[in-house]
């Protein structure tokens, strides 16, 4: 991860101001930090505390944290199973430093299990030299793949996830009301929801949303899991007592991308991140009623022998959303009960199948979303350890008039008088509540009539009322809206 990725995905600097300091590099030599300091863009103070913020990348083999021989097991492995003949393409696979590798190739050499060949190719490192397996190497890489078939970046200590984990807490991050009012832009929400959101999201406690459906409360969870802007850093995998745990997963983790780079210019400063961590944004993770109490265990894979970590490990220093909360395939007091100790003690304890327990910090935000009351889903004394708990009620009229106004005009429909008033009737012939997710419904089915029939798009009479048909079941009496039906 070049640092200059960093200082724009922490919001320091622009991409566009990171190519006038490239510009000013070019111009005058040295380097880039040299010029974000000449240019004003930042202090050295403040580039230094985002190099001093992030892992540091290990240099000898000993400040891994991890057992010498774990590594060169794992080293030799690739080397048989993924036929690497070169330092660099172990280093890149591993992801340690050209000078962690040296060592660990050194070792593999003591012990007779490589030997050198030929210098690699014209499109390797200059000078580098192919590396083959021994007869005694290759049995070593057998018996090491009957112990475990991990292959791929070297893993992190549990000690140093657990001190990252909370060297970088959600809570550290404050999100101001401007923050919370920018996320919601667009949205039409009710007096004082912000001013109760607020202080629930920089609490870093659970939070409940509760009421009828479609009012939101699923937007409102997914705003909250994007709203934060801190960079942190995930580990690709964790070693625990000779096991592996992968935690980096790309379907929840953002990795932080690669900033545009001109042709010629230097990096910012020779890397000094440990590159078995990955910068992402704070992860989001959701789950509904496919949620199951072994979800939120370790996953041990027999034949590969190595685990994957649980969403909830996954979604750590972000945010874990329970959708629906009341219809998962487990028991709601099953999964109240499982988060009993994190909620309360700010501590997991994980069981890997050898029955040895492992502790982690529990830092996330979770979120129950549910339709049902919180008194159907659990007891006054679990109500106690969910500190924050906002309930979404069913808009007033002037409230759902300006959201409808807004989805129309986004939409480029104009919403007439007797087109509202038809609907509004509509709705409370049908005897039900207002709603917020209403104005969207029926404007997308408006939308897909004028699509369907070729016309401009517009409200009229037909497709409001097939907009409404769609919008509520008939009821068996075989009346819908104050209208007769054949």
């Amino acid at each position: 991860m070049n640092i200059g990725n960093l200082l724009v995905a922490k919001g320091l600097v622009s991409t566009q101001q990171i190519n006038q300091a490239i510009n000013h590099q070019m111009a005058n030599g040295g380097r880039l930090g040299d010029s974000i300091v000449a240019l004003g863009l930042l202090t050295r103070e403040q580039i230094d505390e985002v190099l001093a913020d992030a892992p540091q990348v290990p240099t000898m083999i000993e400040n891994t944290g991890i057992d010498p021989v774990f590594l060169l097991e794992l080293a030799i492995k690739g080397m048989y199973s993924e036929n690497i003949e070169t330092g660099s393409q172990l280093a890149e696979s591993l992801k340690l430093s050209s000078s962690v590798i040296n060592q660990i190739l050194q070792a593999a050499k003591e012990r007779k299990l490589i030997e050198t060949l030929a210098a690699a190719s014209a499109s390797g490192p200059r000078g580098e030299m192919r590396m083959t397996l021994t007869r005694a190497g290759r049995e070593w890489a057998v018996d090491a793949l009957q112990r475990g078939q991990y292959f791929g970046p070297a893993p992190v200590p549990l000690k140093d996830y657990q001190e990252r984990i909370l060297r970088q807490r959600i809570s550290n991050e404050v999100v101001s009301r401007e923050q919370l009012e920018e996320g919601f832009t667009g949205l039409v929400m009710p007096e004082g929801f912000v001013s109760r959101l607020g202080p629930a999201v920089n609490s870093g406690s659970a939070i409940l949303i509760y009421g009828p459906a479609g009012n939101g409360k699923t937007t409102i969870a997914e705003i909250v899991g994007k709203i934060f802007q801190n960079v942190i850093y995930v580990p690709y995998c964790v070693e625990i007592d000779g096991e592996i745990m992968k935690v980096f997963d790309p379907t929840v983790h953002q990795i932080v991308p690669n900033a545009p780079r001109q042709e010629g210019a230097a990096s910012l400063r020779r890397s000094r991140i440990d590159p078995r961590w990955v910068a992402c944004y704070r992860p989001m993770v959701i789950t509904g009623g496919e949620l199951t109490i072994e979800m939120l265990d370790l996953k041990y894979n027999p034949v590969a022998k190595f685990y994957e970590a649980p969403l909830h490990v996954k979604a750590m220093n972000g945010t874990f959303l329970i959708d629906d909360f009341g219809r998962q395939r487990a028991k709601p007091e099953d999964i109240l009960n499982r988060w009993i100790v994190p909620l309360n003690s700010r501590v997991d304890y994980l069981t890997l199948h050898t029955g040895k327990s492992l502790m982690i910090p529990f830092d996330e935000i979770v979120m129950f979303s549910t339709n049902m009351h919180p008194d159907d889903l659990m007891d006054p004394a679990f109500q106690r350890r969910i500190s924050y708990k906002l309930e979404t009620v069913e808009p007033p009229e002037d409230i759902f008039r300006k959201v409808f106004e807004s989805m129309a005009k986004k939409n480029g429909l104009e919403l007439w008088d007797d087109v509202y008033d038809r609907i509004i009737r509509g709705i409370r012939e049908a005897d039900a509540p207002l709603a917020y997710f209403q104005p969207k419904f029926i404007v997308e089915q408006v939308l897909a009539s004028c699509k369907f029939e070729g016309t401009k798009p517009q409200f009229n009479s037909d497709n409001v009322e097939n907009a409404l048909s769609n919008l509520f079941i008939k009821p068996p009496e075989g009346k819908m809206f104050g209208v007769k039906r054949s």
